[in-house]
């Protein structure tokens, strides 16, 4: 029987492992968020079951790793759409979505609004000049 001193110096240690290897998971999906990933793939990578990598990912940094994926995919479509020279389906998957409807949908929830209506230019605030009222010639009575 271990000594409860040791016991938790285990524990300890499995959790610092357990921090890193959350570490390097969310350094790969902010890295490779174009390519097909998916939470079996993550948790090969980083040796654990997919489950536990599911359960420890949400304590550690609050969300899901697929919502951690969506969301770094939605930030940096949010780039591409504001530069206006890719459609929003080449975006979708210039991004790594697979499905168009999956990408409005998630992009809709996060942003507040469609992609396409994100992307068009009247969306885009300009700067209002403040233009002066003609001044009226005084009447002369």
């Amino acid at each position: 029987m271990c000594h409860p001193s040791w016991r938790r110096a285990r524990i300890a240690a499995q959790r610092l492992s357990d921090l890193a290897r959350l570490r390097r998971v969310r350094d790969r999906i902010d890295r490779e968020y174009a390519q097909p990933l998916n939470v079996e793939a993550l948790a090969r990578g980083a040796n654990m079951p997919a489950g536990h990598l599911s359960r420890q990912f949400r304590l550690a940094y609050g969300k899901s790793p697929y919502a951690y994926l969506m969301t770094r995919r939605i930030e940096r479509a949010t780039a591409l759409l504001r530069c206006g020279d890719l459609s929003v389906t080449e975006v979708c998957f210039a991004v790594g979505c697979s499905s168009l409807g999956i990408f409005s949908t998630r992009f809709t929830e996060l942003v507040g609004m469609h992609p396409s209506a994100y992307r068009r230019p009247e969306q885009v605030t300009k700067p209002v000049r403040n233009q002066e009222a003609p001044v009226a010639e005084p009447q002369l009575a």
